[in-house]
């Protein structure tokens, strides 16, 4: 157990007996505690392997490349389409983490074994990704735009690009392209300050 991360299973309160359970099994499987995106992440050799995460109706362990897994009890869940690799298995209480605890240990070192074997998801192609048309409209009439958003990182062009096309109102897609320009011609990605 790594006491940086123990502040996140004191401060979780609704999962708590869960997520502590989903702990013991993890750390179990002789994977190592880091502390990464304020939740707890187990890793073997420095490449992640999963994680654990709370939200307001269940638990979950998320593997890192889920996708990439047999799947055998078909407990593995893609959270939204547009997630390529990562999968969950959700829990709502306790005794569904116990009957679950020799699968999920299967599925823990089917994960080691994936990273062991270095394998991949080939991801879908930043140019497979919609383009919102209020975004399109200000790359061919912005001077500059294209080339700087070219020049991002393909992970900040599709951060920007689903960000984009989220919205079902034309006003909201314009009023997101319109607030993320100053930062696409920064070079930043969505997330970066």
């Amino acid at each position: 157990m790594n006491p940086k991360v123990d502040f996140y299973f004191n401060k979780v309160q609704k999962w708590q007996e869960e997520i502590v359970k989903l702990r013991a099994i993890i750390l179990a499987c002789g994977l190592t505690e880091e502390l990464k995106w304020g939740c707890p992440c187990y890793t073997f050799q420095q490449d992640n392997i999963v994680l654990i995460h709370v939200f307001k109706e269940y638990c979950a362990v998320l593997f890192f490349k889920g996708a990439l897994l047999n799947n055998a009890e078909g407990i593995l869940i893609q959270q939204t389409k547009n997630v390529q690799v990562a999968r969950q298995v959700r829990f709502t209480n306790i005794a569904e983490i116990v009957e679950l605890e020799p699968t999920l240990r299967a599925y823990i070192f089917e994960a080691i074994e994936v990273e062991k074997a270095g394998l991949k998801v080939d991801l879908k192609k930043t140019t497979e990704f919609a383009v919102a048309e209020e975004f399109q409209a200000k790359l061919d009439g912005m001077p500059g735009l294209e080339t700087a958003f070219n020049a991002l990182t393909p992970g900040r062009q599709r951060g920007y690009l689903l960000h984009f096309s989220q919205p079902k109102q034309a006003k909201t897609r314009e009023a997101r392209v319109e607030k993320c320009i100053p930062k696409i011609f920064d070079g930043k990605g969505l997330d970066d300050e």
